[in-house]
């Protein structure tokens, strides 16, 4: 099937694409902040350049988009119909790069909390309360 968009209005929409600051990004920030969690973002001395950066609790955040990170099971995870090959080196690259920064911060003592999108889109408060019980518990599991 053609793509229905010119090549131009393409890339237009995808240069539209944020890769920081994104609405689910600024959503956790916010329910962070008024729990009371005070943080750095972006930190670029870190792997990766986690989302959230939680130097107290030796804790990151990501926030994957669920289509461009792969969330396994998620109905969000779709391929495009066209470019099929092109879109699943794009994907597997960005899994395989997500994992290489998981495992370089563990290795470095951070704990790597991964929050998705669909999580977020489903129940933001329940997916927030447990991220902070858990650590104020000392104990988030992934």
């Amino acid at each position: 099937m053609a793509d229905i968009l010119s090549p131009e209005k393409r890339s237009w929409n995808m240069s539209r694409i944020r890769g920081a600051n994104t609405k689910p990004e600024m959503l956790v920030r916010s329910m962070l902040h008024r729990a009371g969690f005070r943080f750095r973002i972006h930190d670029k001395s870190l792997p990766g350049k986690p989302d959230i950066v939680l130097k107290k609790y030796k804790s990151v955040i990501f926030v994957n988009g669920c289509f461009w990170h792969r969330h396994e099971g998620c109905a969000e995870a779709t391929t495009p119909k066209t470019r099929r090959e092109f879109w699943e080196v794009k994907f597997k690259r960005t899994v395989e790069r997500d994992k290489e920064q998981k495992d370089a911060l563990e290795k470095l003592g951070w704990q790597v909390i991964c929050i998705w999108e669909c999580d977020l889109k489903r129940s933001a408060d329940l997916t927030i309360s447990q991220i902070v019980n858990g650590l104020k518990g000392g104990r988030y599991g992934n």
